[in-house]
């Protein structure tokens, strides 16, 4: 069983091995992805285009430019914030914030995709 303590959940977040990081990185698929797939959730991969639905940046679409695994941020193309030298730097989008409008496919995504959705079909033939 895991802790309820928000320090202990903070700090087993934080040091988190990279296998498990990568979960933290899912996002919502737009339904119409969802329904072809048969899935819910992915994780976030660079060259997926993101719509933000929270935040400064609501309503922006773009390609994910960065995934950081170490700070669990996202970068997206054309979301970037001004500093005070003059300079645009991406600003760092949170992944509970963005929902996935277009999956980058290749071989082994393809097979992930598969196998979530015959695992969320497995459950729904037991439940009837």
């Amino acid at each position: 069983m895991t802790s309820r303590k928000p320090k202990k959940q903070r700090k087993a977040r934080y040091t988190a091995p990279w296998h498990r990081r990568h979960k933290y990185l899912t996002a919502k698929l737009a339904p119409e992805i969802a329904d072809k797939h048969g899935i819910k959730r992915i994780p976030i991969r660079k060259g997926d285009t993101v719509y933000i639905t929270r935040g400064a940046f609501r309503d922006s679409e773009g390609d994910v430019l960065e995934v950081d695994m170490k700070n669990l941020k996202l970068s997206i193309e054309n979301i970037t914030i001004e500093k005070v030298d003059g300079s645009a730097v991406p600003f760092p989008i949170r992944p509970e914030n963005v929902m996935i409008t277009k999956l980058e496919i290749d071989k082994t995504r393809q097979a992930v995709i598969d196998r979530k959705a015959a695992a969320r079909a497995g459950l729904a033939e037991k439940e009837d």
